[in-house]
């Protein structure tokens, strides 16, 4: 037999195997933020993090129920077993949740000021004096320590669907220097404010791989796990068939996965 043919044929029996373990279709619940091209809960497209997990639960056994919250509570009621899952941490961001093998995006933290400002980052040194907005309950590995240890330099603002007018706004009014956020997120909000002229892009820290994570409430375990391993096999026969791509061109964005 095909070994290519035998290997597809063991992942339709272990999906097959999975779905059959359901009776009737399983509520899967999502805490999501709203955080735009990845997730846009008040957009004309549902942002592609959203409809990458559609296609991968698509025609599953499972019922997909998303509701959007602020990040630290979106993060809390994963802990506490209240959803089932959170789109889309990074792992230093969440590192109590469950991660599958696979991940759904990548994220790229980018500085951002004012356009006459000639300050770029170029390591933590070019951090010093500086006053920085970032969001609360982010990660961004490279940065941490620093930020442990200048906690003063650092102005932390929660993280919802205002962080980013509420970031340029302190940039304005001279209250920071700069702000860190995600490059895609800030960059589409800047151009759908219509202000994207007035700033810039002033380096860029680390890149981080984001996922579906899921409770660690030890009452969910069985089904979580069934859930995670659903997940993972559909999401590695997605990534294979090109249906990614076609997904972020839809947001003018490249194949995440290059």
């Amino acid at each position: 037999m095909n070994i290519t043919n035998s290997i597809n044929n063991i992942v339709v029996i272990l999906v097959l195997s999975i779905s059959s373990s359901f009776v009737k279709a399983e509520s899967l619940k999502i805490s999501t933020i709203d955080w735009c091209p990845q997730i846009c809960p008040k957009g004309k497209l549902p942002g592609y993090v959203i409809e990458t997990v559609q296609k991968v639960f698509e025609n599953s056994p499972y019922v997909l129920s998303t509701e959007n919250y602020p990040w630290t509570r979106a993060i809390k009621l994963v802990e506490d077993g209240e959803n089932h899952a959170l789109l889309s941490p990074a792992k230093a961001e969440t590192p109590n949740l469950l991660f599958p093998k696979h991940a759904i995006g990548i994220q790229r933290m980018c500085f951002f000021t004012k356009k006459e400002s000639s300050w770029q980052y170029t390591g933590l040194t070019s951090l010093k004096g500086l006053k920085i907005g970032v969001a609360k309950d982010t990660s961004i590995e490279e940065l941490n320590e620093y930020m442990n240890k200048n906690k003063k330099q650092f102005g932390f603002l929660p993280y919802n669907d205002t962080y980013i007018k509420k970031s340029i706004k302190k940039l304005e009014a001279d209250r920071v220097d700069t702000f860190i956020f995600t490059y895609n997120s800030t960059v589409y909000k800047m151009n759908e404010q219509g202000v994207f002229n007035k700033y810039r892009s002033a380096g860029c820290v680390s890149i981080a791989k984001i996922y579906m994570a899921f409770t660690p409430d030890a009452s969910k375990t069985d089904s979580v796990e069934k859930m995670i391993r659903y997940f993972d096999l559909r999401m590695e026969t997605l990534k294979k068939s090109g249906d990614i791509e076609i997904i972020m061109k839809r947001y003018g964005l490249e194949d995440w996965q290059g």
